[in-house]
């Protein structure tokens, strides 16, 4: 494996992304994130669009999970979600790119195993992230053959409203990594450093932390709250 991805084992990865209506939505504030995350300790970072990550490697030596989150009308799933994003992510080589791995349906009907199996057709050296929100796609993501597992989606869809991350000692993430072959990427609303120290003591390969950390208009509201 990659000698960077190796570097994530047992690390934090920090989720440096802003959407166009956030206050810290620039590629050049993504890149001075995300060296305030090196210099905090972060092994590696997770990004949104091919600008961002541009300006991240420029800023920072570290290995880049790469996403692209595009809306499409026919579909509920946004992240990486077509061969076109893909394409465009390619341009700026993240060492991994994370795709939704979900069950929903995807833009014009296209599956999950044909965007799979274009991927590994063109790019058969790309390490690739299946985002999964249930137990049931992490193994199906797993069989399809993903190089990563990871549980971004936890919560943030339909078939995954009731459940959270960290229920039962995280006993999501235990059973998916109990039952695959391919390593696991804890991430969503993992918010303490508590929390992440257990996800990788249940074996995480990794962990992703992203709102706790780099959006400070979720973190303020946190703190105004507890006033409130």
């Amino acid at each position: 494996m990659n000698k960077k991805i190796e570097e994530i084992r047992g690390k934090l990865v920090v989720s440096c992304q802003a959407l166009p209506e956030e206050p810290l939505h620039s590629s050049f504030i993504m890149g001075r994130m995300a060296k305030a995350a090196a210099i905090g300790g972060a092994k590696g970072i997770r990004a949104n669009t091919t600008e961002d990550i541009r300006e991240i490697k420029r800023t920072v030596d570290l290995p880049v999970i790469g996403i692209i989150k595009k809306v499409y009308e026919d579909s509920e799933v946004y992240i990486t979600p077509t061969m076109k994003e893909v394409e465009e992510l390619m341009e700026v080589q993240p060492e991994i790119i994370a795709i939704d791995a979900t069950g929903r349906e995807r833009p014009g009907g296209l599956k999950l195993e044909d965007l799979y199996r274009q991927i590994r057709e063109k790019y058969p050296e790309q390490l690739l992230m299946a985002d999964c929100a249930t137990v049931e796609e992490a193994y199906h993501a797993d069989e399809l053959g993903f190089d990563f597992i990871g549980t971004t989606l936890v919560g943030y869809t339909k078939d995954s409203m009731n459940l959270q991350i960290e229920d039962d000692d995280f006993a999501i993430i235990k059973q998916i990594v109990e039952h695959v072959k391919h390593d696991v990427i804890a991430e969503g609303n993992i918010d303490s450093p508590e929390k992440v120290k257990r996800v990788i003591e249940l074996g995480a390969y990794s962990v992703v932390v992203g709102s706790s950390i780099t959006r400070p208009q979720l973190i303020t509201k946190k703190f105004a709250a507890a006033l409130e």
